[in-house]
């Protein structure tokens, strides 16, 4: 039976981006609705985090990007017009109201996670309010401000000697590969779309880390309309194989729902039950575990996912008919059901032969990587 222990802040629900901007923080309060609804919460731990500090956020951010972000509010944003174009504040990452106290409510439910994992006192810690991936050391980018992924990772590396990060999102984890590029504590595994522009526009498949890091990044580069079939004829051997090769000794999860089927932004098919199996999968290797957010713009998919997925870790059955709740009107149009189903109006792009190409040469790749003498292991002293 898994120890879980679960982050939430019920402040989280009421910031907001902005009309119009995708970026919804109140799924994370509809998913603990569920949550709740589901009596998920009487099987694990439930903590509300510990706000990050500036000091925390500093361990990976640059000084003056963090200060600037505790500074600057929708008021006085006239007297920053260079800095906001600096670090990328304008557009897709709006100032508004409180944005540095969701961030710092974010950061702190995945440092609070990873402290919980690194004194053995969880089996798997959630935080639905972290896997902002996409931030950069002293940039803003793709809704996210401050990497919480990167901050928990840099604390999991104080307890392990290797961590190995896995992100579903349908974007690539550009922001935690770049800042573990040159290691070869912290392998980066990204499955998601690429190609034609498609934010990042990073994460081809011939990226794969530089220095002593060379090989430690790894990106399987997908097109339009993945099926869950398809996904995990991929996902299954990729993963068995990084374990083998890799053997960390915790994993860190981002499970972006934007690669769910109907999301506003996302381009795949996968329903919540496919999702789910990557967690499941994961799990079953018994490594502690950390679960993160990350995308998902369809709210209601979103908040099914992660509560499915929480009961997922707990080991619950969950009915498919969704209980009673504070947003039940919102789940009308999918018939206030659990599951999230694929459509009819993806047409999967993913070829049998382009998958199997990209297995081989995945699979390849981490044969040499096993062969190379740097792979020793059990006696490297610690960085």
């Amino acid at each position: 039976k898994n120890r879980v222990s679960y982050f939430y802040d019920p402040d989280i629900g009421q910031f907001f981006y902005g009309q119009g901007h995708p970026m919804k923080p109140h799924r994370v309060r509809m998913t603990n609705s569920l949550v709740l609804h589901y009596g998920l919460h009487s099987k694990l731990e439930y903590y509300t985090p510990t706000r990050a500090r500036a000091e925390d956020m500093k361990a990976f951010h640059a000084d003056d990007y963090v200060d600037f972000l505790q500074n600057i509010n929708p008021d006085n944003l006239s007297q920053f017009t260079r800095e906001l174009r600096e670090y990328n504040m304008y557009e897709d990452c709006p100032v508004f109201s409180g944005l540095y106290e969701y961030c710092q409510i974010s950061a702190g439910g995945s440092l609070g996670a990873a402290v919980k994992l690194n004194y053995q006192t969880a089996d798997i810690a959630i935080n639905w309010a972290g896997g902002l991936h996409h931030a950069k050391r002293s940039e803003a980018s793709g809704f996210c401000y401050f990497n919480d992924i990167v901050l928990a990772v840099l604390e999991l590396l104080k307890y392990h000697q290797r961590v190995l990060y896995l992100d579903i999102d349908v974007h690539h984890g550009d922001g935690v590969e770049e800042a573990f590029l040159t290691t070869d504590r912290v392998m980066t595994v990204s499955f998601h779309k690429f190609g034609g522009g498609y934010f990042p526009d990073t994460g081809d498949i011939h990226n794969c880390g530089q220095g002593k890091g060379l090989g430690y990044s790894l990106n399987v580069p997908l097109r339009d309309g993945i099926t869950d079939e398809a996904y995990h004829q991929l996902f299954r051997p990729v993963m068995l194989k990084v374990m083998e090769v890799f053997q960390p000794e915790v994993v860190v999860l981002q499970c972006g729902t934007d690669s769910l089927a109907g999301d506003r932004l996302g381009v795949f098919n996968l329903s919540s039950t496919g999702h789910a199996a990557c967690i499941d999968f994961m799990k079953g290797f018994g490594l502690p575990l950390m679960l993160l957010g990350g995308g998902g713009y369809k709210i209601i998919n979103v908040a099914r996912c992660w509560a499915y997925e929480t009961g997922l870790a707990v080991g619950a059955d969950m009915d498919e008919k969704l209980p009673p709740n504070e947003y039940y009107d919102y789940y009308g149009p999918v018939g206030y059901t659990l599951t999230v189903k694929p459509t009819s109006r993806w047409e999967d792009q993913n070829s049998a032969e382009y998958l199997e190409g990209l297995r081989q040469t995945i699979l390849e790749r981490l044969s040499r990587l096993a062969a190379a003498p740097s792979v020793g292991f059990h006696e490297r002293a610690p960085d």
